[in-house]
């Protein structure tokens, strides 16, 4: 279960298991969602966020939310390095709140 980051205590990870489309882990105080990342010609066209049982509180979910469009194509790279190229993956701290600045559409 490589982890990816420790954002506002959120920690954002993949299952070692994992399948398509691609997606991410979030956990918070026992609670989990997933941030599913989908393309269209090549470009990532749309986030959905998904809720595993009770999921994120909002306010843990939309902070989620906005990390991951912010790192969305990080997060892509993370996945290709991992599941493609079986290469190890190093935890990112990100200690500031990020501001979402991608639109979609």
């Amino acid at each position: 279960m490589p982890k990816l980051y420790q954002y506002l205590g959120i920690t954002l990870f993949f299952y070692s298991n994992e399948h398509e489309p691609i997606h991410v882990h979030a956990k918070y105080e026992g609670k989990e969602s997933k941030a599913e990342i989908h393309f269209f010609h090549g470009k990532i066209s749309k986030i959905i966020i998904k809720d595993k049982g009770q999921g994120l509180d909002p306010k843990k979910r939309k902070e989620f939310e906005e990390f991951v469009n912010v790192y969305a194509d990080e997060i892509v790279e993370k996945w290709v390095s991992y599941f493609v190229r079986k290469q190890p993956i190093a935890p990112k701290v990100i200690t500031q709140r990020v501001k979402n600045v991608r639109n979609f559409g």
